[in-house]
C-alpha cells in the first residue's frame, strides 16, 4: 500500500442542508490521516479491517497495516467474527487465521449484528444467518442456514440495536426485532432522509454517507428508541467520503479517492 505522511487536518465549519432534514451540525471532529488507501473499511471492538482497489485485505495492528492472505471486495468484522465476499460474490469466514468458504453468494455482508450475519444478494435480495448458524455451520455443507428477509436493499448493516439498510433509491430503512436467535426480525420501517451507504456500530451508533459524499450521524438512539430522532451533519474535514465505520469513539472515514481518516469528536 502507498504510504502517506500522518497529518492532523484542520476542520472547517460546514453548514449544508441537502437531502436530509437536519436539526444541527454535529460537534467538530479531530481527524488524523492514516497511511494507505482503501475502498472499504469496517471496525468493531477495536478491530479494523479494510480492502483496497485491487481487493487486497488489510488489518490495522499496532499503528500499521498488516496484509492478510486472500482477495475480497468487501470485508466485515463484528460479534459474529470476520467475514467477507470476493469479486465472484463467494462468501468467506476467517477460521483459525485462514479463510474458509461458506456456501452461498452475496455481494455485501455484515457481521455487526448480535452474533448473526446479514448480507445482500446480487439482485438486492436480503439474507441473514442467526447465531446458531454462525456458531455451528459446516462451511461446505449444502444446509447452510441462510434465511431470506423480505424487501430489497443495496446495503445492510447491523448493530446491537438492530439492522439498518438503504435501497437502490437511497431510501433508509430500520429492521425491528432482530435478535441472535431471530435475525429476520419482524418488519421494516422507513426512516426519513437519503443515504447511499449506512453503518450501524456495535454500540448501536449509526452513521451514513449520502450521494454527495457528506457524512451524517443518527441522534437520539436508545434501547427504547432504536430508530433515534434526527440526522446531524458531521464536519467533513473538507472532504467528500464514500465509506465510514464507527467504533470505540472513533469514526473511520474513506474519502472518495481512498484516503483514510481516523476522527474523534471534540467537545463543543
Amino acid at each position: 500500500m502507498a504510504m502517506r505522511r500522518l497529518a492532523s487536518l484542520q476542520v472547517p465549519f460546514l453548514l449544508l442542508l441537502l437531502q436530509l432534514h437536519l436539526t444541527r451540525l454535529s460537534s467538530a471532529m479531530l481527524c488524523v490521516e492514516i497511511p494507505g488507501n482503501l475502498k472499504q473499511i469496517d471496525v468493531s471492538n477495536g478491530q479494523v479491517f479494510g480492502v483496497n482497489d485491487v481487493d487486497q485485505i488489510f488489518t490495522w495492528y499496532e499503528n500499521s497495516w498488516i496484509q492478510i492472505n486472500g482477495a475480497l471486495k468487501h470485508v466485515t468484522v463484528g460479534p459474529a467474527g470476520v467475514w467477507g465476499v470476493n469479486k465472484d460474490n463467494n462468501i468467506y469466514r476467517m477460521v483459525g487465521g485462514k479463510w474458509a468458504q461458506v456456501i452461498g453468494n452475496l455481494k455485501q455482508i455484515d457481521a455487526g449484528g448480535d452474533q448473526f450475519v446479514s448480507g445482500i444478494y446480487a439482485n438486492d435480495d436480503i439474507y441473514c444467518m442467526s447465531k446458531s448458524g454462525t456458531i455451528s455451520v459446516k462451511f461446505q455443507s449444502s444446509s447452510v442456514p441462510w434465511l431470506q428477509i423480505e424487501g430489497k436493499l443495496k446495503y445492510i448493516s447491523c448493530g446491537s440495536l438492530g439492522c439498518w439498510g438503504v435501497n437502490s433509491a437511497d431510501d433508509i430503512f430500520y429492521r425491528w426485532s432482530t435478535s441472535p436467535d431471530s435475525c429476520q426480525g419482524s418488519h421494516w420501517q422507513q426512516i426519513e432522509g437519503k443515504l447511499s451507504m449506512i453503518e450501524a456500530g456495535t454500540e448501536g451508533t449509526v452513521y451514513g454517507v449520502n450521494a454527495q459524499g457528506m457524512v451524517f450521524r443518527r441522534d437520539g438512539i436508545t434501547a427504547s428508541n432504536p430508530i433515534g430522532t434526527t440526522w446531524s451533519l458531521v464536519d467533513s474535514c473538507g472532504n467528500q467520503y464514500k465509506h465510514i465505520s464507527y467504533d470505540l469513539g472513533f469514526l473511520w472515514m474513506l474519502t472518495t479517492d481512498g484516503r483514510i481518516l481516523k476522527c474523534s469528536a471534540c467537545s463543543e
